[in-house]
């Protein structure tokens, strides 16, 4: 956000201001005490554990120039503190980036789906930094308060904007891409995440597709040509359609070859040929870069420099980012999971060129209710094929190692906890082994990366 007078702010969010000076100027909005920054205007909060309101004085120790908040203003406030009064916070906060979004005349790429979307927000925006100015969603920031946060973050100058949105109920996918107001859509598929609250992957679909009925008719969206929803999802807008794939679709990642660090491909189709390599491991990923790179193109980067830009992209950790100990390859893709992930990741392990063994260890996948046998199941009998040792991590996971075996899968070890899965993996890998750590954020799998020792 550009330098703000408060009195503007007020005017923004609804809110009116009790204290402070109107011309007192922000210089960023923020909703956290812990990482504020003198001279931010405090968004103050009511969540299910903490109440942002709490922390006022805080905020105004720390240099804050104002807060927007939904109580009665404390009195131990320094008298010059602004305090923008409001019934609801969230919803002045939502008001105050779409007024600000309205002001901003840069190009929006808008990405959801039930996995990739972060990484794939990291390649697009890595992508178009090679011609424009660029703001996108820092870290995961995807939901209806992420995104305002974002869009609040952008400045006039910004020339494209790649913001990540999110769901995990029906019914909001459409305000956030309201709020967005997406010029180019990007889907990155169709899964089972979230499932527990949306009943079906058809429900999911008609979520994600909200995303693109948000799209003027000058606008595209681009989705993978693999997707058996694809049909569904361009039934959704009058906006042109672009689709990605290996082998098949607009724009194409042919002659792939896996490498142990990444892949190397011919990007082909409509706008040219152009060798490419990604320094990020799986045929998934090369999916998600192919997404970016046809995002790219529609913002005039050149091919070529679209291919640069992916070979300079550095893996976050977390998301098949890798590590060697003991001349044994650690494969981190603990940030998150679902039954379409978790097999995506075992194709990618089966797929690495390693001379030794290749070792899963898979935790918990969240939000699956009455669909988690099934997803447990799909995951433990694809497991069979793709990995030489599988580790099962806590009692949900178990369900996994039985199907597994009773698909005639020997290597497999259920342990109780992460601590466990640390010693029997530690004792069980040797010079040479590949291994793959993947569950859901709540199973905390980086703690068995942390104690491999």
């Amino acid at each position: 956000m550009n330098p703000l007078p408060l009195s503007q702010l007020a005017e923004m969010s609804g809110a009116i201001q009790l204290a402070g000076d109107p011309a007192a100027t922000a210089l960023r909005i923020s909703t956290d005490t812990r990482s504020l920054l003198p001279g931010d205007l405090y968004v103050a909060l009511k969540g299910e554990r903490h109440d942002g309101n709490c922390y006022l004085v805080e905020a105004a120790s720390k240099g804050a120039v104002g807060a927007l908040c939904d109580v009665e203003v404390p009195v131990a406030l320094p008298k010059e503190f602004g305090v923008l009064s409001i019934s609801d916070s969230l919803s002045g906060l939502t008001l105050m980036a779409s007024a600000w979004r309205s002001q901003l005349a840069l190009k929006s790429v808008v990405i959801t789906g039930s996995s990739g979307k972060t990484s794939t927000k990291d390649f697009t925006a890595a992508v178009l930094r090679k011609k424009l100015r660029v703001t996108a969603t820092v870290g995961n920031l995807n939901n209806h308060i992420g995104l305002p946060l974002s869009v609040l973050a952008a400045v006039r100058d910004d020339e494209a904007a790649v913001w990540e949105i999110g769901m995990n109920h029906p019914g909001e996918i459409s305000p956030l891409a309201g709020l967005a107001q997406p010029q180019i859509a990007i889907i990155t598929g169709i899964g089972t995440a979230h499932i527990e609250h949306l009943g079906s992957r058809k429900e999911i679909a008609r979520e994600k597709g909200d995303l693109l009925e948000k799209l003027p008719a000058s606008g595209v969206g681009i989705i993978p040509f693999e997707d058996d929803f694809r049909s569904e999802l361009r039934s959704r807008t009058a906006a042109r359609i672009l689709e990605v794939g290996i082998e098949v679709g607009d724009l194409r990642a042919e002659n792939l070859v896996s490498e142990g660090n990444g892949s190397r491909f011919d990007i082909s189709g409509e706008f040219g040929r152009c060798e490419a390599y990604l320094p990020v491991p799986g045929k998934h990923m090369v999916r998600n870069a192919l997404l970016a790179v046809a995002t790219g193109l529609l913002c005039d980067v050149s091919l070529d420099d679209c291919a640069l830009a992916l070979g300079e992209i550095k893996p976050s950790q977390g998301r098949l980012s890798r590590q060697m100990r003991r001349n044994v390859c650690l494969l981190d893709d603990t940030y998150n999971a679902n039954p379409d992930s978790m097999v995506a990741a075992l194709e990618t392990l089966r797929s690495l060129p390693y001379s030794g063994r290749k070792i899963a260890v898979l935790g918990r996948m969240g939000e699956l209710g009455e669909h988690a046998a099934e997803g447990y199941t799909r995951v433990g009998r694809s497991a069979v094929s793709m990995c030489d040792i599988l580790v099962c991590i806590g009692e949900e996971a178990s369900s996994m190692a039985k199907s597994a075996v009773e698909k005639g899968f020997s290597d497999v070890h259920i342990v109780s906890d992460n601590k466990d899965a640390a010693r029997l993996v530690s004792s069980l890998a040797v010079s040479g082994d590949v291994i793959l750590f993947k569950g859901s954020r709540s199973a905390r799998l980086e703690e068995v990366i942390q104690h491999f020792s």
